[in-house]
């Protein structure tokens, strides 16, 4: 799905398999550092073509893969500490927990230091009882800020484990954390504290979190339920109502399905009830932060640690499945959403992530039949609606895209700020399908409600400009885009092609050439700088830009029209059509790129 022809690696094992064998015959006298020193029957080919096949594996995100190459290796040299490590890695972000735990055990033998053995051995031993072997193994995994971290506050919780309140807290309070975790630090002590009973210890706490941050659905609900746990039910109203309304849209299912609880009546526990479920939650924190700010590897592997204490943890499976739609891996994502319990407010959300998932493994159909299940089953319900017309636009099946908006629309009872992406993304689906009076509107009704948002902005100034009319009020729009996003390649193009268009070509090139700089993978925004600097009389540059955009995968009628250029430059400029078809192709990849970002983003199902 992603990558250029004939640069990518083989996923299917009979593929890697294969390329194992070649590394292997193409390496006989290579070693690595570690490699190929186990006894002298070890055959050194195959030990190398295995390990690389792994390393290989593991750039394509098959972890599973990965893994078996791994084991492959270590059986040829069991002594080995660098497959050694990497099959432990493996293993961990698989769950295969057998194998982990032998190969912990192994590891730390071989590396008394090494912190993720060290780790996943302490919480072997908590789920045994052994709870002073498993503080000493968090002891001596408490190298670097986030090891730290983690050993101090999974040590609180094995003292808790042990009914040690006043040591489970004094671990927590002996923490000089740095500013970034003292959100975390504070966290834990609510719960240790909440746990125990002592109410106004974990109140300190949770006041001190949420006054830091209202926004975490996570210490939200941990507050609310707090809250409510001890009968101030009119408290745990107030939070949740507070980080509903700083909440986008509609705010998270949970925090509105508990907020309906809490008004029926019902009496609720608290959030994290045990130990156990307090260590996990260890493990869930630091994951989910560790994949949202980009460390994906290694936020897996704590989101495993965090499963294999707490199996079936919602929070922690959604957060698993978010880090494998990072990583691409999306057929795992969905297994992943799977295991989550059915039943729960999560569940509409659920299904439509697990939807969107199926797009991306090219099967609309089957992502718009899950669709379709979800909003008739709750007919007032927006979201799949939505999702719905987004994977059609990308797919471009515009009429049935604007059919799913129109819908969606219908169940607003009064349009507000946050309802303009409905009316932009009915908008440029009807301009797609040259209904332009209709685009027209819904872009207008998007600016209305939102006066200030790029996307609508650029789109409806660019149309105009393209249409050569409103050709003053066009370019304002798009020079404020550009003032709102300086740094998108995309709205910055537009306001050098609106340029272009108009004959500025000088203004043209500035932006253009700033467009190229924010986005020099895309090839529309390559062919249309080499178009400006053709027109400024600066051919043999315009020629490298054309030859650039042809290395970068354009579509191909796009290709074919480069090459024509590239071999009889442009036609003078009274003989350009004031509707030349290609401003719609630039339109397309810009949309193109706004239905990718949606398509594909967005938050986590649970936060």
């Amino acid at each position: 799905m992603t990558g250029r022809p004939g640069r990518r690696l083989p996923k299917s094992p009979a593929a890697l398999m294969a390329l194992s064998a070649i590394l292997g015959a193409g390496l006989t006298a290579v070693s690595g550092p570690g490699l190929a020193r186990g006894s002298e029957e070890t055959d050194a080919r195959s030990l190398l073509g295995s390990y690389l096949a792994g390393r290989f594996a593991r750039a394509q995100h098959d972890d599973t893969q990965a893994a078996t190459f791994y084991r492959s290796a270590l059986d040829l040299d069991p002594g080995n500490e660098v497959v050694m490590e990497q099959a432990f890695l493996m293993d961990l972000s698989t769950g295969q927990w057998p194998e982990t735990t032998r190969l912990a055990r192994d590891l730390v033998e071989k590396q008394p230091q090494h912190r993720m053995a060290h780790l996943f051995l302490a919480l072997d031993a908590f789920k045994r009882g052994a709870f002073d072997e498993s503080d000493q193994h968090f002891k001596a995994a408490s190298s670097g800020p986030i090891g730290e971290l983690t050993s101090s506050l999974a040590r609180a919780w094995v003292k808790l484990a042990e009914n040690k309140t006043d040591e489970a807290l004094e671990v927590v309070d002996q923490q000089k954390p740095a500013e970034w975790a003292q959100f975390y630090v504070a966290y834990h002590r609510a719960l240790i504290a909440d746990i125990a009973g002592r109410t106004i210890v974990a109140r300190q706490a949770f006041e001190k979190v949420f006054k830091q941050d209202n926004r975490t659905l996570r210490t939200t609900l941990a507050y609310a339920r707090h809250a409510a746990a001890f009968g101030d039910t009119k408290l745990a109203r107030t939070i949740l109502k507070e980080h509903l309304d700083r909440a986008q849209g509609d705010g998270h299912p949970l925090a509105r399905d508990l907020l309906q609880r809490l008004d029926h009546g019902e009496r609720l526990r608290l959030l994290v009830p045990n130990a156990n479920e307090g260590l996990a939650e260890v493990f869930y924190g630091l994951g989910e932060a560790l994949t949202g700010e980009g460390g994906v590897s290694l936020g897996v592997l704590y989101l495993q640690m965090a499963l294999f204490i707490s199996p079936e943890q919602p929070f922690a499976l959604a957060a698993l499945a978010s880090g494998y739609e990072t990583a691409k891996r999306f057929g795992e994502a969905i297994d992943t959403y799977d295991r989550i319990p059915k039943g729960s407010a999560l569940q509409a959300s659920i299904e439509i992530r697990k939807a969107l998932d199926l797009n991306s493994l090219e099967r609309p159909d089957d992502a718009k039949a899950l669709l379709d299940k979800v909003a008739a089953q709750d007919p007032t319900d927006i979201k799949p609606l939505d999702a719905l017309g987004n994977i059609m636009r990308s797919r471009k099946r515009y009429a049935e895209a604007a059919d799913y908006y129109t819908r969606a629309i219908a169940l607003i009872p009064k349009p507000e700020k946050r309802h303009w992406i409905y009316y932009y993304s009915r908008g440029t689906s009807y301009e797609r399908l040259k209904e332009w009076p209709k685009a027209e509107s819904d872009l207008q009704k998007a600016l209305r409600l939102y006066p200030d948002q790029p996307l609508v902005l650029n789109y409806l100034g660019y149309s105009w400009i393209d249409q050569n009319k409103n050709l003053k009020q066009g370019m304002q729009l798009i020079e404020k885009a550009v003032a709102l996003k300086p740094d998108d390649g995309y709205i910055v193009d537009s306001l050098g092609w609106a340029h272009y268009r108009q004959g500025n070509w000088k203004e043209a090139v500035h932006y253009l050439e700033r467009s190229v700089e924010l986005r020099p993978e895309d090839p529309v925004l390559n062919d249309h700088l080499g178009d400006a600097l053709w027109r400024v009389g600066r051919q043999r540059e315009a020629r490298f830009q054309w030859e650039q955009s042809l290395t970068l995968s354009p579509e191909a009628d796009d290709a074919e029209k480069i090459k024509d250029k590239l071999a009889k430059g442009l036609p003078p400029p009274h003989s350009i059509s004031k509707a030349t078809p290609k401003t719609m192709i630039k339109k397309a990849t810009r949309e193109a790129h706004t239905d990718s970002a949606r398509r594909r983003g967005g938050r986590p199902v649970v936060e």
